[in-house]
């Protein structure tokens, strides 16, 4: 049976890559995401797949928050009162949940290739939050649809490729190994669109739209599910290439959303990093 019904895939194909929307979901009891089966994934997981902090954050952050303390399965296990935020990262390094990431994808993967081509870098990431946790504005590379399982968020969004919200030189940053949290100012509130999440819904969001999470009054958990583009990993590029410049005294244009390819400057940032060896990745 299918997790994304007909409506929603046809509503995902039109909208695609680039305008957010929410989609129906019947990802609401899978046994892999239950409580106790995070926690043991989470114990079984390498250090560098796990983050998790205090869940009273600030709207913005410099650098990534500190740890609680608590070890990840208990802060899992008692997520209602650990006052946590949690994410496990790649967990399609174990088999059970690559078979539940390859299987949602699959749903989507004529609507996803008939615009922007074969999906590369697949992932899977689950967020578990204590009630009320809030995620920092931030940005993410990859094209990113949000499935909320348990208890409820409010996703506000910003509109990708717009400076004024993520400013060029932070991209470029990003791109050559910087962190992907973003300067807050409140005036910034206006330009955001609120995506209130439920059981049973999910949400589209776009390569590298900026944006912040409020948890509602329960304990949540949702599973983001996550693939690249040959588009994407070119603006990525595009924006690497583009710090080279910046660094040579110059202000170069920003890249092209899509559908733009950005070859000339994906090519230009390719064939420094492959010549030196040392500037990073995009």
């Amino acid at each position: 049976m299918s997790v994304f019904p007909p409506a929603s895939r046809a509503a995902f194909a039109q909208a695609y890559p680039e305008v957010p929307h929410v989609l129906a979901h019947t990802l609401h009891q899978h046994p892999l995401l239950e409580r106790e089966a995070l926690a043991t994934l989470a114990e079984a997981l390498p250090a560098s797949s796990v983050e998790y902090n205090a869940a009273d954050q600030p709207l913005g952050v410099d650098g990534k928050p500190a740890p609680t303390g608590l070890p990840i399965g208990e802060t899992i296990r008692r997520i209602e009162s650990s006052n946590s935020w949690a994410v496990l990262k790649n967990v399609e390094q174990h088999a059970p949940y690559a078979a539940l990431l390859a299987d949602l994808l699959a749903e989507l993967t004529p609507q996803i290739e008939a615009r922007t081509g074969r999906m590369l870098k697949t992932q899977g990431f689950i967020f578990i939050s204590s009630p009320g946790s809030v995620t920092p504005y931030h940005f993410d590379p990859e094209h990113n649809i949000l499935l909320q399982i348990r208890g409820s968020k409010v996703m506000t969004q910003f509109p990708a490729g717009d400076p004024a919200y993520a400013p060029d030189t932070v991209h470029e940053t990003y791109h050559t190994g910087g962190g992907r949290e973003l300067q807050w100012r409140d005036s910034l509130l206006p330009g955001g669109r609120e995506f209130a999440l439920g059981p049973g819904e999910a949400l589209f969001v776009p390569v590298m739209a900026p944006h912040f999470v409020r948890n509602g009054p329960q304990a949540s958990v949702s599973l983001s599910i996550t693939w690249r583009s040959e588009w994407s990993f070119a603006e990525a590029d595009a924006r690497a290439f583009n710090g080279l410049l910046r660094r040579w005294g110059l202000s170069p244009a920003s890249p092209g959303r899509w559908p733009a390819g950005n070859r000339a400057k994906a090519l230009g940032w390719r064939v420094a990093r492959k010549l030196s060896g040392k500037l990073g990745a995009g």
